[in-house]
């Protein structure tokens, strides 16, 4: 009986304490608690007020950028594509007005949009790479001349010949200078239509082809994918680098190419970040979608033409912000009737090509 009291005696003396600690331990601590907790609050929503203030300010900083750079764009860009007609190559899931944006810059230049080329789904779909293949092979003038060349490359060569002006192509029969938009036969009998090219890729449904860039090209921009388009796909890795794969490869077949894409595009998985870890050799630019980027995307692309493409905006690895120093204006191909500049000259031009 003295052991049973003595226990009960102990648990409730227990008891009692932890009852007698948390109400002294409460009491004592509930306004320091209640203080810290508080200021730590006050601390946090400070600092979120200074985030929120920042962003404000970068926003508006990067509004007057764009803003700038719009005024700027003339005498950014003039002369920059002088004569030369560049094709629009649309990744899957590239940005539709960015695309049209870019063909504005690239006009504004003293360049021409030569068409535009989309490039599907079907184009990637790892379940086609045999189809992309076998077609590749068919429309190729050289078809053992690709072997060992990897599937995307080799459909990026011929698509690439298809449509790049050759020297054999557009014949100057009065020596002036220029073009006459006659077409001699070597296509023919070195078995290679650039049209019926195009042709098959569309028909085989990997392409879509807008305007008749067959054999007019110059250069080429290529569209990345949209970050958001890609977000989530399990396969973006393997397409981002099929891509690049072939971006390369119509790279050797034009006289100059930009990869223009946005920002995230340029980080992780994305294309442009793909190329540049690949160490592309053709121009790369991340901020494609605004002003400034777009202008920038042309100076990357007049840049690479002269041979010295560079990868450019504000992601890892860039060589700047854009090409310093910038590339000179092209001279025309013509001779001028006279050295000096006629007023209101570059609007003249402008007008004239948009009535061709």
């Amino acid at each position: 009986m003295i052991d049973f009291r003595y226990h009960l005696v102990s648990i409730i003396a227990v008891f009692l304490a932890l009852t007698v600690g948390l109400v002294l331990g409460t009491t004592m601590l509930q306004d320091p608690l209640l203080n810290t907790l508080q200021n730590e609050t006050a601390d946090l929503r400070g600092q979120t007020e200074d985030l929120r203030t920042e962003r404000d300010v970068a926003d508006r900083v990067n509004a007057g950028g764009d803003q700038l750079a719009d005024a700027a764009a003339e005498d950014l860009l003039h002369d920059r594509l002088r004569d030369l007609d560049v094709v629009l190559v649309q990744a899957p899931g590239a940005d539709a007005d960015t695309a049209a944006a870019l063909g504005d810059r690239i006009e504004e230049a003293g360049g021409s949009v030569a068409g535009r080329v989309e490039v599907r789904s079907e184009f990637v779909d790892p379940a086609n790479t045999a189809f992309v293949d076998e077609l590749s092979l068919q429309v190729s003038a050289d078809p053992g001349g690709l072997e060992g060349v990897g599937t995307y490359e080799k459909a990026g060569t011929e698509i690439g010949r298809a449509l790049a002006r050759g020297p054999e192509r557009d014949t100057d029969a009065d020596g002036d200078g220029e073009g006459d938009g006659e077409k001699d036969d070597k296509d023919e009998k070195d078995g290679h239509d650039p049209a019926a090219t195009l042709a098959t890729f569309v028909e085989g449904g990997l392409v879509s082809v807008h305007g008749d860039p067959a054999g007019t090209v110059d250069a080429a921009v290529v569209l990345a994918p949209a970050s958001a388009e890609q977000a989530g796909h399990e396969d973006r890795e393997a397409v981002n680098t099929v891509l690049a794969a072939f971006t390369a490869a119509l790279h050797g077949r034009v006289e100059g190419l930009v990869l223009a894409g946005d920002v995230p595009s340029s980080r992780g998985h994305g294309m442009l970040a793909r190329a540049r870890a690949e160490e592309a050799v053709f121009a790369t630019v991340d901020m494609a979608g605004r002003p400034m980027g777009d202008i920038v995307a042309v100076l990357a692309l007049a840049e690479d033409i002269g041979g010295d493409g560079g990868a450019y905006g504000v992601g890892e690895g860039v060589r700047g912000f854009m090409p310093d120093p910038l590339p000179e204006p092209r001279e025309s191909a013509s001779p001028s009737p006279s050295p000096s500049p006629s007023p209101g000259g570059d609007e003249a031009r402008r007008a004239s090509r948009e009535g061709e």
